[in-house]
């Protein structure tokens, strides 16, 4: 299998769609109390778009199944949600929405309110099994087969970038 285009996002497009998805949330009644940038991708993300509606930022650690840094604080969050604390779930795509999925059954099945949990992501995929609620621009992963390069991915080396886009090939195949 050929390897998938690299497309760099431009920092100035990064910050182009924090400023959207914080319009976005500035204009609509639903207001976070926290964001929560999702390790590792929303990492950056979420610092940004917390400085841009002035919410106060949180993250959990996702990626790595460190139960410390995951499981334990998705309870917390949870707990956070049920007290009628607002969430916002910051990463940098939902792509087939295994990660998102997989939070929103974490946190349901701690007790969350679901109506005080929210995702936002700077690139969705409308074809991902999960809907976020605000992104800043959309795919259709049947027509962009891209492997998306973010401003924190850029300074690592192309063959880890092509390594990470082999080990998901279902998504730029």
């Amino acid at each position: 299998m050929a390897d998938p285009t690299i497309t760099h996002i431009p920092f100035a497009d990064f910050i182009a769609d924090v400023t959207a998805l914080a319009a976005a949330l500035r204009a609509s009644l639903w207001r976070p109390d926290f964001i929560i940038g999702i390790g590792r991708g929303g990492l950056v993300p979420g610092t940004f778009l917390s400085h841009g509606i002035g919410a106060p930022m949180l993250s959990v650690d996702y990626s790595t199944k460190v139960p410390d840094f995951s499981d334990d604080l998705l309870v917390k969050l949870a707990q956070r949600s049920a007290a009628g604390e607002k969430l916002l779930f910051i990463d940098d795509i939902n792509d087939t929405g295994r990660t998102i999925g997989d939070l929103r059954a974490a946190l349901r099945q701690d007790g969350a309110d679901d109506a005080n949990v929210r995702f936002a992501v700077l690139i969705d995929n409308s074809r991902s099994r999960e809907k976020v609620e605000h992104s800043a621009r959309t795919i259709d992963r049947q027509v962009t087969k891209d492997w998306f390069v973010f401003p924190w991915e850029a300074v690592a080396d192309q063959d880890a970038i092509l390594a990470d886009s082999r080990a998901v090939p279902e998504r730029t195949a």
